[in-house]
C-alpha cells in the first residue's frame, strides 16, 4: 500500500478534466493540484521558459511527497517531459502519448483531426506522436482558440458554443475524419457540442480520460496503489487568483472545491 498522493500540474484550470478523471478510475487516490494560473498560458512562452515552469511545478509537488506526477498540460507534455522524466526520481506521465496512442488504435480509416491551442497544433507533438504509432496516418491539426473561454464561462451547450464548433470543424468535416482528439484539457467539456456537429461517425479521443488509465496500469505495474479504502484527500494549489481556479474548477470537476491554497511564485 503506498497512500502518498498523486501529484497533477497544469498551466490552469484545464488539467482538472484529468484530474476529474483520475478521480473516477482511481477512487481512492489522494490527488495534489498545481494550477500555475499566474503564469497562464505556456503556450505563449519559449521552449527554455516552458521547461523552467514545469520543473519548478514538479519540485512544489515532489516536495508535497507525491508518487507519480501528471503532466496535464498539452504544451508542458510536448516540451518539457522528457527532461523532467530525467530529473525526477518518480514516475512522470504527459497527456500526449496516451492520447495520439488511442486515437491510432480507435482508427478505422486512418483520417485523424486534432484539435487543440494554437500552441500545441503549431508545436506537432500530437500529430508527430500519432504517425509514430501510425505511419499511414493522415492528421489534420485545427487550432481552435476559443473554445477555452467558451468553456471558462459556462458556455457549453450554448448557440454560441455550437456556431463556434462549426465554424472551426468543417475542415474536418470535410476530410471525412474519423476519430478527433480533444487535444486541450479544456476540450472535454465540450465533447457534447462537438459530437453534435461532427456527427455520430467520428470517434472523440480524450487524452484525459486515456492518461488516467494510463496512470492506473502504472501504478499497479509498479506496486503503487493505495489500498487504503478510506475517503480521499484533494489539495488544491494555485499561483494567482485561488477564487477563479475554485469558480471555474468546479465546474470541471462536477464538486466544490475546498482546500484550496495560494502559493507564490517565489516559493516554487
Amino acid at each position: 500500500m503506498d497512500n502518498r498522493p498523486i501529484g497533477i500540474f497544469d498551466s490552469g484550470v484545464g488539467g482538472l478534466t484529468v484530474m476529474r478523471e483520475v478521480m473516477e478510475q482511481l477512487p481512492y487516490e489522494n490527488i495534489i493540484y498545481l494550477g500555475d494560473t499566474a503564469r497562464i498560458p505556456y503556450g505563449s512562452k519559449s521552449e527554455q521558459t516552458i521547461k523552467k515552469y514545469a520543473h519548478q511545478c514538479s519540485a512544489f509537488l515532489k516536495s508535497k511527497n507525491v508518487k507519480t506526477i501528471v503532466v496535464a498540460c498539452n504544451t508542458a507534455s510536448s516540451v518539457a517531459l522528457d527532461q523532467l522524466t530525467e530529473n525526477f526520481d518518480i514516475p512522470v506521465i504527459g497527456v500526449i502519448e496516451p492520447g495520439a496512442r488511442s486515437a491510432s488504435e480507435v482508427t478505422q480509416t486512418g483520417r485523424i483531426g486534432v484539435i487543440g491551442t494554437t500552441a500545441t497544433i503549431n508545436s506537432y507533438a500530437y500529430q508527430g506522436k500519432i504517425m509514430e504509432y501510425l505511419s499511414t496516418a493522415e492528421v489534420i491539426g485545427i487550432p481552435c482558440p476559443l473554445f477555452v473561454p467558451i468553456v471558462e464561462e459556462g458556455w457549453e451547450y450554448s448557440q454560441v458554443a455550437v456556431l463556434t464548433a462549426e465554424k472551426y470543424l468543417t475542415e474536418l468535416i470535410e476530410h471525412d475524419v474519423d476519430a478527433l482528439v480533444l487535444g486541450c484539457t479544456h476540450y472535454p467539456i465540450l465533447r457534447h457540442t462537438i459530437k453534435r456537429v461532427l456527427g455520430p461517425g467520428v470517434i472523440l479521443v480524450n487524452p484525459a480520460f486515456e492518461t488516467a488509465k494510463d496512470l492506473k496500469k502504472l501504478l499497479t505495474e509498479k506496486d503503487l496503489l493505495n489500498e487504503n479504502y478510506e475517503k480521499p484527500i484533494y489539495e488544491y494549489y494555485a499561483t494567482d487568483a485561488p477564487e477563479r481556479l475554485r469558480r471555474i474548477g468546479g465546474n470541471f470537476l462536477k464538486k466544490e472545491i475546498d482546500n484550496l491554497h495560494e502559493i507564490a511564485i517565489d516559493n516554487l
